[in-house]
């Protein structure tokens, strides 16, 4: 009898803690699990080296899936793991943040992400513009990059009206920002702007909902919440079974990052019908605009011109036949996905290929 492939995925976080990393990893290892393999799932950011090797050698995996490079990846660097397991096969799947950088994409041949990259068999990409930028910054490793189309699914149907919870009412218009508090998401920018939009449009409401991710960000954020509360609400934690009730209590889903690889909250916002309105910037426009035979599933702003945002919200908050046909153009976009089971089948094939590749790069190595 066949012996189960074993995976050891290794991603930032995991659940119950609410993240977009920490849902993609569940979608797979409950998906993967289903076909019979073995997964352990194991968090990063509060994991050393050590633990590390202790897992993989309890569970001696097949082999090891980074799912974000420089948070998750990193660790497969140090020289201890190389040591003790030269021959483990590495398959590595980027974030946005992975290929974009302060410093405009210069990135050193020996930083973290190029490194990881160029040490992994297999590079899974779920986004076009994830597969199109690794391919610029990095020529080398194109023929690495296998693409998985990106599933969506929910665990849970628990209640969360968002209308209910925050005593907001049946005409208000709801703007809904799933996403963790950080620089890269732009809460504290969206509030700014959500300023103007509340002073034309006395209707219009607004609910963040994540984790605080950094502290420091954090603190302005809740700094300038405390007294715009008359129509912007902050929710920690929406427990993971109830997301797909948050998202269909929402008229309109925000997501106003600033680098993106292809995101589980547009995802979620189309799989369930609503409206949105996104950064235009190149993990945003895939999911929002750009599906041949599709009608857009929402409007795009210019991060770079503050009232974009203001005058695109406004149209939605007067445009209720707008936003009914954005949603229907969700609804239509989703039926078409993959779903989990399919996207799991191209996860085995990248499994296959990465442990096939790596018994090529040992055969050379001992020629040689």
């Amino acid at each position: 009898m066949k012996r189960k492939l074993r995976v050891l995925i290794l991603v930032p976080s995991t659940l119950p803690r609410i993240s977009g990393n920490a849902i993609t990893a569940e979608r797979w290892r409950h998906a993967l699990t289903g076909k019979g393999l073995d997964v352990q799932v194991l968090a990063t950011e509060h994991l050393d080296v050590s633990s590390l090797l202790e897992c993989i050698e309890n569970l001696k995996p097949d082999v090891v899936h980074a799912h974000h490079v420089s948070r998750a990846g990193a660790l497969t660097l140090d020289p201890r793991v190389a040591d003790r397991y030269p021959r483990l096969p590495l398959v590595v799947s980027p974030a946005g943040t992975d290929l974009s950088s302060r410093e405009g994409n210069d990135y050193d041949r020996e930083s973290i992400v190029p490194r990881v990259c160029r040490k992994a068999c297999v590079i899974v990409t779920q986004g076009e513009w994830t597969a199109e930028k690794l391919s610029e910054l990095f020529p080398d490793v194109k023929n690495r990059i296998i693409h998985v189309p990106k599933a969506s699914s929910w665990f849970g149907e628990d209640r969360f009206d968002l209308r209910e919870a925050l005593g907001w009412q049946h005409n208000d218009v709801i703007f809904f920002h799933p996403a963790g508090i950080r620089p890269v998401k732009r809460n504290l920018e969206t509030l700014h702007a959500f300023k103007e939009v509340q002073s034309a449009r006395t209707q219009a409401r607004l609910a963040f909902a994540g984790p605080p991710l950094d502290q420091e960000y954090t603190a302005l954020f809740q700094e300038e919440l405390e007294g715009l509360r008359a129509f912007a609400r902050w929710i920690p934690v929406i427990p993971y079974g109830a997301m797909h009730s948050a998202y269909k209590s929402a008229d309109v889903v925000i997501n106003a990052s600033s680098s993106e690889g292809l995101s589980n909250a547009l995802l979620e916002a189309i799989a369930s019908g609503r409206t949105i309105l996104a950064s235009d910037i190149p993990g945003n426009r895939w999911p929002v605009t750009s599906e041949k035979m599709v009608s857009p599933c929402g409007l795009l702003f210019n991060l770079n011109d503050g009232n974009d945002f203001v005058q695109k919200a406004i149209k939605l908050i007067d445009d209720e036949a707008l936003r009914s046909r954005l949603g229907h153009a969700c609804t239509e976009r989703a039926a078409s996905w993959p779903s989990p089971d399919e996207e799991a089948n191209r996860l085995i094939h990248a499994y296959e290929q990465a442990i096939e590749r790596q018994r090529e790069r040992t055969f050379t190595v001992n020629r040689i």
